[in-house]
């Protein structure tokens, strides 16, 4: 389950369609510095493009032990998400600092020009190699402490009630009601 599928399970009330169907063969260069930025370009870009409101979601890892890298680099840290596994635990071996969190920037883009923000993060650490089949990207390998369990061990209800994209979206919401 990627990002859209967790986006279409946590927005009540109102039809979420990808950036895909919205404006097919559009692509949004993410370029920006933070998490806040790129969500911000995509969400502009797919309201110019159609017209529509425009939700945007940029979101990655950041781990301590590695300056906050890969942060928004997060997708595009190796090709697929075994290698950026990989790629993670080979720079973290022997590290003693495994602290990271992940952060999850929501920008609505809305037609007159108005823009709506919201941020969620979920803090944890990275263990030494994946746990869990659910969830998607880093979550076998992110460990939440309070619950003994890594995000891909997590029911989707549980991920959604403290993830950083399920934090975001929670304050994103009243926002969407207007």
């Amino acid at each position: 389950m990627g990002k859209l599928a967790e986006l279409r399970e946590l927005v009540t009330g109102l039809e979420v369609i990808s950036a895909a169907e919205a404006a097919p063969g559009l692509e949004v260069e993410e370029d920006a510095l933070t998490f806040e930025g790129n969500a911000e370009k995509k969400a502009r870009a797919f309201l110019a493009a159609t017209g529509l409101p425009s939700l945007a979601d940029d979101s990655g890892l950041c781990v301590d032990a590695l300056g906050g890298r890969p942060g928004v680099w997060s997708a595009r840290y190796a090709p697929t998400d075994a290698e950026r596994i990989a790629k993670l635990l080979g720079e973290l071996k022997g590290a003693q600092n495994r602290k990271a969190h992940f952060t999850c920037a929501l920008c609505l883009a809305l037609p007159g020009g108005a823009i709506e923000r919201a941020v969620g993060e979920c803090h944890g650490e990275i263990i030494d190699g994946p746990r869990g089949a659910h969830g998607f990207g880093y979550d076998p390998v992110f460990f939440v402490p309070s619950l003994g369990k890594t995000l891909a061990e997590l029911t989707r209800p549980e991920k959604a009630g403290l993830s950083h994209r399920g934090q975001a979206m929670r304050a994103m919401a009243p926002k969407l009601a207007r």
